[in-house]
């Protein structure tokens, strides 16, 4: 299994999938045409390596069961994918023993945590259902991480969900998904920080792209809206992630994982470590070197 230098670049967010394989019905409508193509590791590799990154978190895109030991699979024939985020049933019965065959399947040391797509679930306080929050215990127990796909509404479930679950690590994807294009912060701000009052939550300085104008933002669009994360979580409890290839709606690979070196700048090198690598490192118990 390769190893991780913890003082390093991790990108904490990316995909990858094959339209051969399986369909990403999520992509729908001329505005994400662009993504209605197959992108692939030998696709990512050289520009991760271009930027400066040495491993990478790939998360799922789809809630199909399958697609998590296909993605363990691949991380076991690959330098750079350092952990899958997979995704299964929490609302299933014997949600601890279908982690338990992915971690004994092929690849399945990379497993470092589960996803699902709250962000469409119809009842926003879904985290916090009883079948759910027993899910949620199963993937505490094996030592994984949750990764929050979640709305700006849907901030305040998070962050009860994390208080009824302190053992287990909440990492906030995408910063909760704030209103940047419309270049406002309430009440999506307040929310955030109130999950960040929770030890045990995490957020990663990803998806900000396509939450700002995809063709007219900037660094400064960014700023403020970072500035609120790390007044509410520390730089070490922050992490950087491309979310390519879903970014190059509004921006290449270099060009993100730039503007996260950019946004981190008037940190102390250590915390300026800590966003672009070393938080990953330790909120995905990723192996290192």
């Amino acid at each position: 299994m390769s190893t991780v230098d913890p003082s390093g670049v991790v990108d904490a967010h990316h995909h990858v999938w094959d339209l051969s394989v399986r369909d990403q019905d999520w992509i729908t409508g001329p505005e994400l045409a662009p993504l209605r193509r197959d992108f692939t590791l030998d696709e990512l590799e050289p520009r991760a390596r271009a930027a400066g990154v040495g491993a990478t978190v790939l998360v799922q895109t789809v809630t199909v069961a399958e697609e998590t030991p296909e993605f363990l699979a691949l991380a076991a024939g690959s330098d750079l994918v350092a952990g899958v985020v997979g995704w299964t049933d929490l609302t299933a019965d014997g949600v601890a023993d279908t982690l338990a065959a992915l971690r004994e399947g092929p690849g399945g040391a990379y497993l470092v945590g589960i996803r699902h797509q709250v962000q469409g679930e119809p009842d926003p306080d879904w985290l916090v259902r009883p079948d759910v929050l027993r899910g949620l215990a199963a993937v505490a127990d094996a030592g994984l991480a949750y990764d929050l796909l979640v709305l700006p509404e849907q901030l305040p479930a998070a962050a009860r969900a994390a208080e009824l679950l302190p053992g287990l690590t909440f990492v906030l994807d995408h910063l909760g998904k704030p209103p940047i294009a419309a270049g406002e912060q309430e009440p999506w701000a307040t929310r955030l920080r109130e999950l960040a009052l929770r030890p045990n939550t995490f957020a990663k300085l990803s998806g900000l792209v396509t939450e700002a104008e995809w063709h007219r933002w900037s660094t400064a669009d960014l700023r403020p809206y970072v500035g609120t994360a790390l007044d509410a979580f520390g730089p070490d409890r922050l992490m950087a992630g491309s979310d390519w290839p879903v970014c190059t709606l509004a921006a290449d690979y270099g060009r993100v994982m730039d503007t996260a070196r950019d946004l981190v700048s008037a940190l102390g090198q250590d915390e300026q470590r800590a966003v672009l690598g070393g938080t990953a490192v330790r909120a995905y118990r990723l192996p290192t070197a």
